[in-house]
């Protein structure tokens, strides 16, 4: 026999389907909750699923994101075996069916039988550890975009408060540059504050060491854009009050990524592939970090072409009859973070020739009039056939 659960992973609960072989069904559908006790229903099931077949079954379902966590974890808790599909697998073969049912009950039955039509690999145990990289990676990209967008609105703020204080320090951004901002926000507020004053506030502002002559530049420039500042002093309030908040939004948010950066480096440091990865030029740490995340275990990526269709970056193609498309775009499937990666991978080589391969071949692919976007999606192509020949290499030395 090969017994196989198929799983249905809802919002707070789940329902199950369990094969004791192709085409014959274990009892019927159950159904539990994500409780301790509902799990513990869960493990009961397989238990008794173990002792009619005598082995011990496997486990399918489908990503779900962050809602298959508690049953996931259970499953790691007590060694069990277990296969995650892409949503696109299961759409398919539900398609495929002629009658249209879209029940948790009926893909809870569908995810079992459909363990015996492909042929897939269980999840290993490095993939928890992947797991958490990417988690954190995405948790990254997603605090960043949040980042972005507040310090655009604090632009649009300054730009109506005080747009002369641009050029005060080198980086705007900075945590000595948005402190000082918050104290004195207005040119009336610098204005009156004596130069001593100013001087010390912002040597307080600073864990870093500053020379007199850094104080006294940068106390020259506040003072000459106070000057200058068209707006001595704001008629809208809400611009004051506004200008706080996205300050502090943003001290906040580069205090979080700070943080996230530390532990994404401590977490890749622990996966050997992490240093290779980085080998490649233009590839740096918050990269390599996606990179390997999202890819996960070499081994699902039999050939580099599949890596490629995973990340989304392969033509697609539509021909019918006589028909055949002349664009065809790239059908960006699969990690829309490994594609965004491999992208800036190739961006970041690119830049003063630090890979000099991709450059040859991005020089090659516009001689031959393809455009900019084309070219760099072509090098993406040939970046990931590198990266997958240098897992396997590692994966058959080890």
């Amino acid at each position: 026999m090969n017994p196989v659960v198929g799983l249905d992973i809802s919002k707070e609960e789940s329902h199950g389907q369990a094969f004791l072989a192709r085409g014959k069904p274990f009892r019927g559908t159950f159904h539990f909750e994500h409780t301790r006790d509902g799990l513990t229903n869960l493990h009961q099931v397989l238990k008794d699923v173990e002792s009619v077949s005598k082995q011990r079954p496997l486990l399918i379902l489908e990503a779900t994101g962050h809602y298959q966590s508690p049953v996931v974890q259970f499953l790691e808790e007590h060694n069990d075996i277990y296969i995650v599909i892409n949503p696109l697998i299961s759409n398919r073969l539900r398609k495929s069916q002629l009658r249209k049912v879209k029940t948790d009950a009926a893909d809870a039955y569908l995810f079992g039988e459909l363990y015996y039509k492909e042929e897939f690999e269980p999840f290993k145990k490095r993939g928890v550890q992947l797991l958490n990289l990417r988690y954190l990676t995405r948790q990254y990209e997603s605090l960043s975009k949040m980042c972005v967008q507040t310090k655009l609105q604090f632009q649009a703020v300054l730009n109506q408060v005080f747009p002369a204080y641009r050029g005060v320090f080198g980086a705007m951004y900075s945590g000595i540059s948005l402190r000082f901002l918050s104290e004195f926000p207005t040119s009336y507020s610098v204005l009156k504050t004596d130069k001593e004053t100013l001087k010390i506030k912002e040597m307080l502002s600073t864990k870093r060491g500053r020379s007199e002559a850094w104080i006294n530049e940068r106390v020259k420039r506040l003072l000459h854009a106070a000057k200058q500042n068209p707006f001595e002093q704001t008629m809208y309030a809400s611009h004051l009050i506004n200008l706080k908040v996205l300050i502090t939004l943003i001290l906040q948010y580069q205090e979080h990524l700070t943080e996230l950066e530390r532990n994404i480096n401590a977490l890749a440091e622990e996966i050997e592939e992490y240093d290779l990865i980085q080998s490649i030029p233009g590839i740096g740490h918050k990269i390599a970090a996606t990179i390997l995340s999202e890819i996960g275990e070499i081994d699902r990526f039999d050939h580099p072409k599949k890596l490629v269709a995973f990340a989304g970056i392969d033509p697609s193609v539509f021909a019918s009859g006589k028909f055949t498309a002349t664009r065809n775009p790239i059908t960006k499937r699969g990690s829309r973070q490994l594609r965004y990666a491999l992208v800036l991978a190739v961006q970041c080589g690119l830049i003063r020739c630090r890979n000099t391969r991709i450059k040859e071949f991005y020089d090659r692919k516009r001689a031959e009039g393809k455009p900019h976007k084309v070219a760099l999606v072509a090098c993406a192509n040939k970046l990931v056939h590198w990266l997958h020949a240098i897992f396997l290499i590692f994966n058959y030395n080890t």
